[in-house]
């Protein structure tokens, strides 16, 4: 199989693995593909990822910056972020 003969998501995929593989080795966090939809990539942060303080920097810098990379129109989102905070502070700013 060539590199044509595979399709966006499963380069995607591939990318990702590779990125785990490093965040893993020296961080003991985990990135895991979650699911595609259009242009957006959702993914998972786990082990010491999970509650890092430095994960949003994680997502922007090695996961998303390292995508878009490669694929300059992909954006990418954490598949279990909980955006409910940002409805409490904008209730509290009200």
């Amino acid at each position: 199989m060539s590199e044509q003969d595979y399709t966006v998501e499963e380069k995607i995929k591939t990318l990702i693995t590779q990125l785990n593989a490093y965040i893993e080795q020296y961080h003991g966090g985990s990135v895991e593909f979650d699911r595609m939809e259009g242009n957006t990539v959702y993914v998972h942060l786990g082990g010491a990822c999970e509650d890092c303080p430095l994960s949003p920097a994680t997502m922007e810098g090695w996961v998303a910056g390292t995508l878009r990379q490669f694929f300059p129109d992909i954006q990418v989102d954490r598949a279990d972020y909980d955006h409910s905070h940002i409805f409490g502070v904008q209730q509290a700013l009200r």
